[in-house]
């Protein structure tokens, strides 16, 4: 969607001068140590973000990327209920904000009551964090943001897990929180937010433990009686045996001085590799299939390796005599659905391709 590059742009410029002031290599420090707790595998009882030079630092580093990878989750739930907005958003353990951000770039025209867009009024937006540096700084980016949505969220130190009370609201989201908790108060979290939320949007890591944790959640929301909406084209068990691989996206990131001097060499982006579900309670139209790793280009002929709504993970050939599908096959991309509709279109009038691409 369009409209996320104005709000991709003024989380840009209020990140800018957030170092003013810290040292270079203070920053690269904070930023090393809170990736290395960020990464571990024992959930923590305290935040890890403790002041203000680790907020910054951490803030200035990642949430670009958590930026990315959230609104790519929203701008697929979007898809899938386009004639739905969340009125009233809920996201739990946001720290300074950047699923919010995600939120506006996803639905900058408001829904009101119900999650019914443009019946007027604006969005109603709780961050819910137990660090208060964390939320102060999230605060003060989108208060001095270009973006005026963004000035009156309700901003609440919180403590994360069992015995959270969340308000009934249109839209949850839960962005790299899942691996902080224990596992009963992960369960916990997740069960609230099928409880209180129309629809709920979980984003974790895109490593084999940051699946795993999201497909357990996709099944507790599945057990609470949602439906997914995405990425999955079903919300029957995913078809990927445990063990052997695991279902994850990249979004594109530029890349900050900070990034650079954290991870090394030149290139002016990076991929963010995530895991994600998206589930609701109300109707939404899922993808038939989904592009679930990078297309692979031979000679006349493109590889789409496809998770489909009846028949598991496939691979798909689509060759230059499929005309118009074989030219959407090569502009395919990681994590796009297919076949795209424009291609479904041009192929035939009833809406089918004119031939069946072979199965791999």
């Amino acid at each position: 969607m369009n409209a996320s590059l104005p709000t991709a742009e003024a989380l840009r410029a209020a990140l800018a001068g957030l170092l003013d002031g810290l040292p270079p290599s203070q920053a690269a420090q904070a930023v090393e140590r809170l990736i290395a707790n960020y990464r571990g595998a024992t959930p923590t009882g305290t935040p890890l973000l403790r002041d203000r030079s680790d907020v910054a630092a951490y803030a200035a580093y990642r949430m670009p990327a958590t930026f990315e990878a959230v609104r790519s989750s929203l701008e697929a739930l979007a898809d899938a209920a386009p004639g739905w907005a969340p009125a009233r958003h809920v996201d739990v353990g946001g720290g300074t904000g950047a699923a919010v951000w995600a939120a506006e770039a996803t639905w900058p025209d408001h829904g009101d009551e119900g999650g019914v867009p443009g019946a007027g009024g604006g969005r109603t937006t709780t961050v819910l964090d137990w660090a208060e540096p964390a939320l102060a700084l999230g605060r003060e980016l989108a208060t001095g943001s270009r973006v005026p949505a963004l000035r009156d969220i309700e901003w609440r130190r919180t403590r994360i897990g069992t015995g959270l009370k969340l308000p009934e609201c249109d839209l949850v989201t839960v962005s790299y929180v899942l691996n902080e908790l224990t596992d009963g108060d992960r369960g916990a979290l997740v069960a609230e937010a099928a409880r209180a939320a129309q629809a709920v949007v979980i984003v974790e890591p895109g490593t084999p433990d940051g699946y795993q944790r999201m497909i357990e959640a996709r099944d507790l929301l599945i057990g609470a009686g949602l439906r997914v909406a995405a990425p999955c084209p079903h919300s029957g068990a995913c078809p990927i045996e445990p063990g052997t691989d695991w279902c994850h996206f990249a979004a594109r990131v530029s890349r900050s001085s900070l990034h650079r001097q954290v991870k090394g060499g030149s290139l002016a982006y990076e991929d963010e590799k995530f895991s994600y579900v998206a589930a609701v309670r109300f109707d939404a139209d899922p993808v038939r299939a989904r592009v679930i790793r990078k297309p692979q280009t031979r000679k006349g002929q493109m590889l789409l390796d496809l998770c489909t709504e009846t028949d598991g993970l496939r691979r798909e050939t689509v060759s230059k005599r499929h005309g118009p599908l074989y030219r959407s096959a090569r502009d395919a991309s990681w994590g796009d659905a297919w076949p795209p509709h424009d291609a479904r279109r041009d192929n035939a009038p009833d809406g089918s391709p004119d031939h069946s691409p072979e199965s791999g």
